[in-house]
């Protein structure tokens, strides 16, 4: 049953994580509806999340390569400094910053007060709404060769919010971008490409913390989940990429606005536990 229930949380993490709807939020409401009826746990989703980055990774292999080689060279002088792929490569370590510092600064509360089904809730409605607003009042008119230090620090902080469920980090990253005047296949592209160093990171870190004990699921369960994802995540960072080139991301936003008030209504109503 707990393998079937991994599978299930697998495609759950595949087709959320890129979607700006949050991932760990729906494993965090979908967990409390299977038949163990429990929070997968932090650890859980930080490891999952590799499966879904790894999909990052072969979907942008030849942007990764060519920033991580030209930064490499930049630092020999082999490559200007200002070139724009090593720029890029500090612009993403720079931006990576800010969600490594909060998010050892508040690791107690990622893994206990920040689950709670009331703080998820109101966060998808919040962010969904902002990530309307910014949609609709954003410019337009920069793409990534516009980014600065600056806009990469702004990124990363918007990023960081991520470490709360119900924000979303591609969510949180591509509002940023749109209130910053960036086209959304730019802001989607840099919030994948932010998001890398942080999610490998996060996920290495818990494997390593939690061995194979991951909360509510074994290490067994925790990997055939991690793979399902990367199967999904790989399809759905092909659909959104295509999608967001022509359509906006209202269908999302009224999506994490329903989401989060059927939420509160079963809260409210006592059929699920906050947590």
């Amino acid at each position: 049953m707990q393998i079937l229930e991994a599978i299930i949380l697998g495609l759950v993490q595949g087709l959320t994580e890129f979607l700006p709807i949050s991932s760990s939020a729906h494993l965090r409401i979908v967990g409390e509806f299977l038949p163990g009826a429990q929070d997968p746990g932090a650890a859980f989703t930080a490891i999952t999340q590799i499966g879904t980055e790894a999909a990052v990774v072969v979907f942008f292999w030849r942007d990764i390569v060519r920033i991580i080689g030209r930064w490499f060279r930049s630092l020999s002088g082999a490559v200007p400094r200002r070139d724009p792929d090593a720029l890029m490569g500090w612009y993403i370590i720079v931006g990576s910053v800010p969600i490594v510092v909060l998010g050892v600064a508040f690791q107690d509360q990622i893994e206990t007060t920040f689950r709670s089904l009331w703080l998820v809730a109101t966060m998808l409605i919040v962010f969904g709404v902002l990530l309307g607003v910014a949609d609709i009042l954003g410019r337009r008119t920069r793409t990534l060769e516009n980014l600065t230090w600056g806009r990469a620090i702004v990124f990363g902080l918007a990023q960081a919010l991520a470490l709360i469920p119900g924000v979303s980090r591609s969510g949180g990253t591509i509002t940023a971008g749109r209130l910053m005047g960036f086209d959304r296949p730019s802001a989607a592209r840099y919030a994948f490409l932010l998001a890398i160093p942080a999610v490998f990171g996060s996920g290495f870190y818990q494997l390593v913390k939690h061995g194979g004990d991951e909360g509510a699921y074994g290490l067994l369960e925790t990997g055939i989940a991690t793979v399902v994802a990367f199967g999904v995540g790989l399809a759905v960072i092909a659909f959104l990429m295509r999608y967001i080139s022509k359509r906006s991301f209202l269908p999302f936003v009224i999506y994490r606005v329903l989401l989060g008030v059927a939420v509160m209504i079963l809260l409210a109503t006592g059929v699920v536990q906050a947590g």
